[in-house]
């Protein structure tokens, strides 16, 4: 097949963004990839029941309030930015949920998160610090001055 019958049918296939980053792929034999097919979906159904094992086993030790070597509270945070009020919606495994009375420009929601945690749990707001996220939704918050177990009662109060 000749490079211009190549180039031809990729365009006729809408797979042309396939054909610069992977020229070799596509001009070897069986290296008919579709990029669309590569989804998060398609990843998923290959490896569905090593995944279902394997977090299965980490579902009873993974848990999102956890302590650092010096002896800090590392809470693991669901950022939902934008709500009307700042609350604890729920505690999984993924996280804590936590709607942000802020929205998520130049740092007013991270602020507003560090403020509401620190007034929850009856801290200083220095004791409260962003350690990881502070542009995504999943955040790592460090807490000092009070013990993991008060920390996740004081969160489960405010849950239920």
């Amino acid at each position: 097949m000749t490079l211009a019958r190549v180039v031809t049918s990729l365009r006729e296939s809408r797979n042309i963004c396939l054909f610069l980053p992977n020229f070799a792929n596509i001009l070897g034999p069986g290296s008919r990839t579709n990029s669309r097919s590569m989804g998060k979906s398609s990843k998923a159904k290959g490896s569905k029941g090593k995944d279902t094992q394997a977090d299965a086993g980490k579902a009873a030790s993974d848990s999102p309030i956890s302590t650092d070597k010096s002896g800090n509270v590392l809470l693991k945070i669901v950022a939902k930015p934008g709500a009307k009020e700042s609350k604890v919606t729920d505690i999984s495994s993924e996280g804590i949920g936590v709607q942000i009375g802020a929205p998520p420009m130049d740092g007013e929601a991270n602020a507003e998160l560090v403020k509401f945690l620190a007034s929850t749990l009856g801290v200083r707001k220095s004791d409260v610090s962003l350690e990881r996220g502070s542009k995504s939704r999943q955040k790592t918050v460090c807490v000092t001055g009070l013990q993991a177990e008060d920390i996740e009662s004081k969160l489960r109060d405010l849950c239920s």
